[in-house]
Formats: C-alpha cells, sequence, structure tokens
C-alpha cells in the first residue's frame, strides 16, 4: 500500500468529498426535486453503509500495514473517527425512513384529528432527523478536509512564499533602508508666524 503523506491525504480528502455528496443527496421537504422518499432514503442508507464499509477498510489497510510512515497513526485516527458521523448519519435516515412509512401508512387517515396531530409530529421528527444527518455529514466533511491538510506537506510554492516572507521582511517599527527621516527641530527652537 502507499501510504506517502501525499497519497494519504489525497484518500483523506477523496473521502471528505464522499461525505459532502451524501450530504448534497440529502431530501429536502418541500422541495419537488428533493423532497423525501422512502426508497431514496433507503438507497442513501445503504451509501452511508457502503461509506463506513469503506471507512473501515482505511483504517484497516493502514493499521495491518507492518511499514507504517510517521504520520499514519494520525491518518488512521481520522478515517477511524469519520465513522461517527457516517453512522450517526445513517441512523437519521433510519429515523427519516421510519416517519416516511408512518405517513405512508396514515395518508388515508390523513383528514382525522388524531391522525393529523400524529402525522404533523411525524414530519417534525423527520426535519430534525434530517438536519441531525445534515450537521453529522457536514462535521464529518469538514473533521476529513482538515485532517488532509495537517497529512499532506505543503506544496513547494506555498513553502517558497512563506520562506521569502519570513527572510526579507522588516523587522517592524524599523525604516526601510533607503528611506531617509527628518529630524525634529530642536524643541528650544520657537516657529514664529508672519
Amino acid at each position: 500500500m502507499d501510504n506517502t503523506p501525499l497519497s494519504d491525504a489525497l484518500a483523506l480528502r477523496a473521502t471528505a468529498s464522499a461525505f459532502d455528496a451524501q450530504r448534497g443527496k440529502l431530501p429536502v421537504p418541500g422541495d419537488t426535486h428533493r423532497s423525501p422518499d422512502v426508497v431514496a432514503v433507503a438507497r442513501q442508507i445503504s451509501e452511508l453503509g457502503k461509506l463506513v464499509t469503506d471507512l473501515g477498510d482505511e483504517v484497516l489497510f493502514r493499521a495491518a500495514d507492518q511499514d507504517q510512515a510517521p504520520h499514519t497513526a494520525r491518518v488512521i485516527t481520522n478515517f477511524a473517527a469519520a465513522v461517527e458521523p457516517a453512522s450517526e448519519a445513517a441512523s437519521a435516515l433510519g429515523a427519516v425512513a421510519h416517519q416516511l412509512a408512518f405517513l405512508n401508512q396514515t395518508e388515508s387517515l390523513r383528514d382525522q384529528p388524531d391522525a393529523r396531530d400524529a402525522r404533523e409530529a411525524a414530519v417534525r421528527v423527520m426535519e430534525e432527523a434530517l438536519g441531525t444527518a445534515d450537521a453529522a455529514l457536514h462535521d464529518g466533511a469538514n473533521s476529513l478536509h482538515a485532517a488532509s491538510a495537517t497529512v499532506s506537506p505543503p506544496s513547494a510554492r506555498l513553502h517558497a512564499a512563506r520562506s521569502r516572507s519570513v527572510t526579507t521582511a522588516p523587522a517592524p517599527g524599523s525604516p526601510p533602508p533607503d528611506v531617509t527621516t527628518a529630524v525634529a527641530a530642536p524643541s528650544d527652537r520657537i516657529a514664529r508666524g508672519r
């Protein structure tokens, strides 16, 4: 397995992008193009399950490698930590699927007062669960993006820019070498007007 800092940073970024993609697929109540649908939600739960499996594989492959690079422990930690938000999103979508099934089952009763109240509560639970899934996927993606930045070495261009700015910047408070400064007039001198 290629476990250079660059390849690991790319793997972390790719996984962060997978979190972002899942977040982009979340249903949006009231949106005709992305409204919640049991089949689509169930499909997304399966995709999140695959993402959890992929995260486990990333941890396994690196942990089983006998020749680990110094940065590998951090990479393993970050992939392992990403299992939680992916699982939290899948669990939240499970609640969404449950509420959607309830809404489908009680569709014919929607005009009855008790059923109406229960259906409204189901919609609130579903919206809260979608918010939980969105937040979990957002946090997972941000964490993986940040981890990739700490694992990958800075680019040669960035390194060059940093080295230039540190060595050539004048010290604060000292004038540039080619600028002459005006000397203040002695304080015993009085300026006279007209």
